[in-house]
């Protein structure tokens, strides 16, 4: 059987390009990694890697092995969280997932509620994207995170349980000088010529954009790719283009812009709570995702 301490070792090889900066990371000698990758080598029954004089390159055996070691690496530390839960390390904390929308608009009603009512535990959320809070969820890191998703790319896993919250439809943004700004609703195919504003990095509400355009027959004009909203919204009143936001994401509406809710068909995503299926929720948890069910259902028309 291999070694783990042995895949570990070689995992941070791998990921450090070096025996001699993976040495001096870890306080040890070059030739005592290279002793324990060469009997790991040995217990491989093949090489794993291709010493040079600038390093070293993994073979395709040594490839597969440190994706193995990196989980080994989340399991032991999802492993270690779990072990400090019940020695009561974390005793007290209720530690939660985000992401910015929702962190400005359902989130805070529910954390006032919970202070309220538990003054005592103390509570930790930690807002990122959808890679980043599943991380943290796989590591145990937090015990339930709020999540988003579309109909065309649902959250859909036997290792996880889902709670939908809610449904965030979403709007347009246009100019006051916009023609159609006083306009009660509209529907996408309205602004089929305008220029558009999106969101940049390949993010989600760009992918539902254009989906919802070609939907309605037309390849949106980008000209404009925002790093936020507010960014987004500065953008729509200076009059450079028109925008689409899912309706949570305009809780502070800025000067010079008029929204316009979106006549169906519109690309809603789902705004969820989602937890590790082998993992208990703690009673503070529970008592907080029933105080977000609580929140999301206030705000459902």
């Amino acid at each position: 059987m291999l070694d783990v301490r042995r895949i570990l070792l070689f995992t941070e090889v791998a990921r450090r390009g070096s025996v001699t900066a993976t040495a001096r990371a870890l306080n040890y000698t070059p030739s005592a990694v290279s002793q324990q990758i060469s009997r790991l080598e040995a217990e491989a029954g093949q090489p794993l890697l291709e010493r040079h004089a600038r390093g070293v390159t993994l073979t395709e055996a040594g490839r597969a092995l440190a994706e193995r070691g990196q989980r080994i690496e989340r399991e032991l530390r999802a492993a270690e969280n779990e072990l400090a839960d019940f020695a009561g390390l974390r005793a007290g904390t209720l530690r939660i997932g985000t992401f910015p929308t929702v962190g400005a608009s359902l989130l805070p009603q529910a954390v006032i509620a919970f202070r309220d009512a538990h003054p005592d535990v103390r509570l930790a959320v930690r807002s990122a994207r959808i890679a980043g809070l599943w991380t943290m969820l796989e590591n145990r890191e937090i015990e339930m995170s709020l999540m988003w998703d579309y109909d065309w790319s649902r959250i859909d896993r036997e290792d996880i349980v889902v709670t939908p919250l809610l449904d965030d439809p979403p709007a347009l943004l246009v100019s006051d000088r916009h023609p159609l700004a006083g306009r009660d609703a509209a529907s996408l195919a309205d602004f089929a010529h305008d220029p558009w504003i999106t969101r940049a990095d390949h993010h989600p509400v760009a992918e539902a954009l254009v989906r919802g355009c070609r939907a309605a027959g037309f390849e949106p004009h980008i000209a404009y790719e925002a790093h936020d909203y507010q960014e987004a919204q500065a953008m729509v009143a200076a009059g450079i283009g028109v925008a689409l936001a899912p309706t949570l994401a305009l809780e502070g509406i800025r000067p010079g812009v008029s929204v316009l809710p979106l006549q169906p068909p519109a690309p809603v995503r789902r705004i969820l709570l989602v937890r590790m299926a082998d993992h208990s929720l703690t009673p503070a948890a529970l008592t907080f995702a029933g105080l977000l069910r609580d929140t999301a259902a206030a705000r459902t028309p």
